[in-house]
């Protein structure tokens, strides 16, 4: 299975580790998503089903109100037991029962609850390989390890716009498949004209807003994201390390020398943001990106946008415990679009809207920059 891949390279110390409040442990997130398929599906619809320890229920919990108390976020680290092996031996016993379940006759019903299963899965996937990233990219020896990646075809950088009309637009997830609620519903928007990047903003670009003292200018930087910058020292992306004089980076490979022609990541959305104003530009929105993304390649990072998150006109919370899947953190976030090296293949489609708030750089995030067209009405 792909959760314990991500984790084939790790030492049992490794398992424990939360050096930020928004890093679980790999060991938590190997035990929450066996949690999530026992207490939602074989609890409910497997006959004569057997809890491994109900005690796991208030561990492996994260944010379901509907499911009672729970280990506070900040104390997963703390959480020397149960041991790893225990975790592994959960998630057999979980993965034994669903194989019974599956062998049985299921309803329509249960069938999307077991996709869903799947899909909450595979974003923790995505979760575990940028939480392992920054637990031993904060690790002083910059161990390597193991990177479950997917196969991304990076075109030379170029410094071509894509211009798009003015005019109306679908938005939203328009299939038969699996989609997440905050993906509908599909609706239209109308769009100005603007242009859109081809290419990702790169290292090499970014290194010339640093030299600039782009982190000092003020002018380029929402008032949050100067706080934020001076409140933590922030002076450079995620993982850049200045070693005898020069740019190095930390990945699965370990300490090496900054590309300067690779896509930049693990920035914020603050400076994304501040990055666009000093190059005169700005981030486009998420409709202006779902409506142009067919023009232009991506999935080798997610891209922050200048959309709040917010539900689709018509959305509908659903009842129950499955409501507080997405709707209940439509607040205070940004959009992402897009998909990632770590993204299950299956996320990587135009409609998906990741989110997180805008001080966050775990993820691998990066800019795509985007520009108004003023049209001059004669």
């Amino acid at each position: 299975m792909r959760s314990e891949d991500i984790c084939a390279t790790l030492k049992t110390e490794d398992y424990v580790v939360q050096p930020l409040v928004d890093v679980s442990p790999p060991k938590w997130h190997l035990g929450h998503t066996s949690w999530f398929f026992e207490t939602f599906i074989l609890l409910h619809h497997l006959p004569d089903y057997s809890c491994f320890n109900s005690s796991y229920a208030f561990v492996f919990n994260s944010y379901y109100e509907s499911f009672g108390t729970r280990v506070i976020r900040t104390n997963r680290g703390n959480l020397s037991r149960p041991t790893v092996e225990e975790v592994y031996r959960y998630r057999r016993h979980v993965d034994a029962a669903m194989e019974q379940l599956l062998s049985l006759p299921i309803s329509n019903e249960l069938n999307m609850l077991i996709i869903m299963g799947l899909n909450h899965e595979e974003q923790h996937q995505e979760l575990l390989a940028t939480d392992i990233k920054y637990i031993l990219g904060h690790n002083p020896l910059f161990p390597t390890y193991k990177e479950i990646t997917n196969s991304v075809e990076i075109d030379f950088p170029t410094d071509e716009f894509i211009v798009t009309k003015e005019a109306l637009y679908n938005i939203g997830y328009d299939g038969n498949g699996f989609c997440f609620d905050n993906e509908l519903g599909r609706h239209t928007v109308f769009l100005p004209a603007f242009k859109i990047a081809r290419d990702l903003v790169t290292n090499g670009q970014y290194l010339e807003f640093i030299e600039d003292g782009g982190y000092l200018k003020h002018e380029f930087w929402h008032a949050e994201g100067l706080d934020w910058i001076r409140n933590n020292n922030i002076t450079s992306p995620l993982y850049w390390h200045w070693i005898d004089n020069q740019w190095h980076y930390y990945s699965a490979s370990g300490i090496q020398p900054v590309r300067l022609e690779d896509p930049l990541t693990h920035v914020s959305y603050y400076e994304a943001s501040a990055f666009a104003a000093w190059m005169g530009m700005r981030l486009p929105t998420e409709f202006e990106w779902e409506a142009a993304c067919n023009k232009f390649s991506w999935g080798d990072r997610w891209e922050w946008t200048a959309s709040a998150y917010l539900p689709y006109p018509g959305y509908i919370r659903a009842a129950g415990p499955i409501g507080e899947y997405n709707g209940k953190f439509m607040v205070n976030q940004m959009v992402l679009r897009g998909a990632s090296i770590v993204t299950p293949t299956g996320h990587s489609r135009s409609s998906y809207r990741n989110f997180f708030h805008p001080h966050l750089r775990l993820q691998y995030t990066g800019i795509r920059l985007a520009q108004d067209i003023r049209i001059i009405h004669r």
